[in-house]
């Protein structure tokens, strides 16, 4: 892929619609504008022109054309825009007519927002948050996702660099003055200090990492329980519609079965499972229970679900925060209570209104604040734990050990580097801009 080309593509999404809009970067987009619309009009002023195909001077569509010149656009480069009647008739068109001039190609997935990463208009962190804003299908998911697209986290991070970059200083100018014991132990006592607030605020920020996380992917909750307990019945409720196969025979769930829903604006993944039970010899049922031991191992709110006939609570070993209702509670005339915190009938809907809502308390608890947060991915954290491994290692250094405190400190602002894309992510790169549309 040569980013001295100049690309275009469809950045509007594909398919019908009233308006489309065809975006061109690099050194040959205004040359290209030029020979299928004519006179440029000012720059960000957008002008009617009539588009031209350039070897038959056929009218292709009547639109409009803006061009942004370089470096003050979305990619740094001199961009130009067709805005165009949004049949798939103009659009391949016009886009044929590019593809057959020399210098012009298609653009790849994410190649725009690639651009404007390389040449400085935003960094790592925001670029990530502008995939996760095209792909963002709730209100808090948008949020997240634009406070990130916008810089809010890059901002909090490039603070975090800019007080390691001053201690790094520090301590390197103490480093010359390595022989006066008395100005090296001011110096490790001033650092230590500044480490501790920095730490602090990254840990802080670490803390609320994987309930950010769980925003942006989506909270796991797992329906879990013995056979025949009504998990299915309970996910076609809550799903209010028929999502799983239920039936009287135990066991019938055998795979897992997952439900997008929104719960105030953040996203849940619910999760039916096969029931669990002490041993069984149906092979297949015991592939369905070791996928449920899966499942319930990377859930973020369990439901266990009981019935009055077989009252056992969930197991003690589950890590996750767990609520326990007992279902089928139309069925339990006679029968003593047991100690669920919630009884309910799947079938009816009794009790359900409270459950909800205990159920989505927790949702949203596990998520508060997290549309603000600054790590919200896998990457985010895991470089963000390596740059407080190497902060720490420094703090731990003597007076007598300015160079290791250094090469500790060299180590997390590496780290640091590494978070905005500042340094050595080549390996990255493709793995965040492959999941954008062609045109952004």
């Amino acid at each position: 892929m040569s980013e001295s080309s100049t690309i275009f593509a469809l950045s509007s999404g594909s398919g019908m619609a009233g308006i489309a809009v065809i975006r061109l970067s690099g050194a040959g987009a205004f040359a290209a504008a030029r020979s299928l619309a004519g006179v440029l009009p000012a720059p960000r002023q957008a002008a009617r022109r009539a588009f031209r195909h350039p070897q038959t001077k056929d009218i292709l569509d009547d639109g409009l054309l803006l061009v942004f010149p370089g470096p003050h656009s979305f990619t740094g480069e001199d961009v130009a825009e067709f805005h165009l009647h949004g049949s798939l008739a103009v659009v391949r068109a016009v886009l044929e007519a590019l593809g057959g001039m020399a210098g012009l190609r298609l653009a790849e997935p994410g190649e725009f927002t690639r651009r404007a990463f390389r040449n400085g208009r935003m960094d790592l962190v925001a670029a990530e948050g502008i995939g996760d804003l095209i792909r963002a299908r709730t209100e808090r998911q948008r949020k997240q996702a634009l406070h990130h697209a916008l810089g809010g986290a890059s901002q909090v991070i490039e603070t975090w660099r800019r007080d390691l970059i001053a201690i790094l200083g520090r301590v390197e100018a103490a480093v010359d003055f390595s022989d006066e014991a008395d100005v090296a132990r001011a110096t490790v006592a001033d650092v230590r200090r500044r480490l501790d607030d920095l730490i602090g605020r990254m840990r802080s920020a670490l803390a609320e990492a994987d309930r950010a996380q769980a925003l942006r992917d989506g909270l796991k909750v797992v329906l879990a329980g013995p056979p025949n307990v009504g998990k299915s019945s309970l996910l076609n409720r809550l799903a209010q519609r028929e999502a799983a196969i239920v039936s009287a025979i135990p066991g019938t769930t055998r795979d897992v079965i997952e439900v997008a829903m929104e719960f105030s604006g953040v996203p849940v993944i619910l999760t039916d499972t096969a029931g669990l039970r002490a041993s069984t010899e149906d092979e297949i049922e015991r592939i369905g229970m070791d996928r449920t031991g899966r499942e319930l191992a990377g859930a973020d709110i369990i439901v266990w679900m009981s019935v009055p006939d077989s009252p056992s609570g969930p197991p003690p070993d589950l890590d996750s925060e767990t609520l326990w209702i007992e279902n089928k509670t139309d069925l339990a005339a006679g029968i003593p209570k047991s100690q669920a915190q919630y009884r309910i009938s799947a079938k009816t809907g009794a009790g359900m209104a409270e459950f909800f809502a205990a159920l989505e308390d927790r949702v949203l608890g596990m998520a508060a604040h997290a549309d603000s947060a600054v790590l919200i991915r896998s990457r985010h954290k895991q470089i963000s734990t390596s740059c407080v491994e190497n902060l720490l290692r420094a703090s731990a250094q003597s007076a007598d050990h300015l160079e290791l405190m250094a090469e500790a400190l060299r180590a997390a602002a590496y780290d640091m580097g590494r978070l905005t894309g500042r340094i050595d992510v080549e390996d990255v790169l493709d793995s965040i801009f492959r999941d954008f549309c062609i045109g952004k």
